[in-house]
């Protein structure tokens, strides 16, 4: 029994300073490349070496940190090539998962989609204490919006495929927002709904492509 509280009691303190790091993070209060290094974080939130090493290699499987071989932890940078791989490969099958829910998807999808972009369309980008990043609803709600596109694909299999990617790219679509300040993500957004409500899967896929890799390329200018 102790074994199993004390086990318990690590997996909550972990858990906590696992939240407390993605959100420092995704805020930006660690610049791209910065080291994450495990004692100064321990004596911060006041856990034990062990607690806030479980939380970095957390991190690092979600793609907000990375490990460095000898070298410990830190935040990707810039010019992390994973950033082009998971570009790729997000427009390589989100594309093809769009023509399916095109092709699939039912009277039901098609007012979860206008739903959502409608809470996308109305929460605001930035919010005061937050940084200089996206805001925690504006990206939930972009997040929900691009999920309800393609969930009329029907094929949970590519949807966990989703998740995993979109968790993996959060960092870099957080650092975009100050890179490129003319781009216009509300017709990017809009555009896409237009285009998949309409059935017009040709125009939807590249509308979808050309928007993914907009957001990779933004971080290598």
């Amino acid at each position: 029994m102790t074994t199993t509280t004390g086990t318990s009691a690590k997996q909550m303190l972990s858990e906590r300073v696992h939240a407390r790091l993605q959100e420092a993070i995704l805020r930006g209060d660690y610049a791209p490349g910065e080291a994450l290094k495990p004692q100064e974080l321990a004596q911060r939130h006041e856990v034990s070496l062990a607690v806030v090493r479980e939380a970095l290699v957390r991190l690092v499987g979600e793609g907000i940190a990375v490990r460095l071989p000898n070298r410990g932890f830190a935040v990707p940078d810039f010019s992390d090539r994973r950033w082009q791989e998971i570009a790729e490969a997000r427009s390589t099958i989100e594309p093809a998962m769009l023509r399916m829910a095109i092709e699939r998807g039912d009277l039901d999808w098609e007012a979860r989609v206008r739903a959502a972009h409608h809470r996308l369309a109305r929460t605001p980008v930035y919010a005061p204490g937050e940084g200089e990043y996206y805001s925690s609803a504006w990206s939930e709600a972009h997040r929900v919006f691009h999920r309800t596109l393609l969930e009329g694909c029907g094929n949970p299999v590519l949807l966990d495929t989703f998740d995993r990617l979109w968790t993996a790219s959060e960092l870099a679509r957080r650092w975009s927002a100050h890179r490129t300040p003319g781009r216009d993500g509300v017709a990017e957004h809009r555009r896409l709904e237009e285009t998949a409500l309409a059935r017009d899967a040709d125009t939807a896929a590249e509308v979808l492509t050309r928007h993914l890799t907009t957001t990779a390329a933004d971080l290598t200018t």
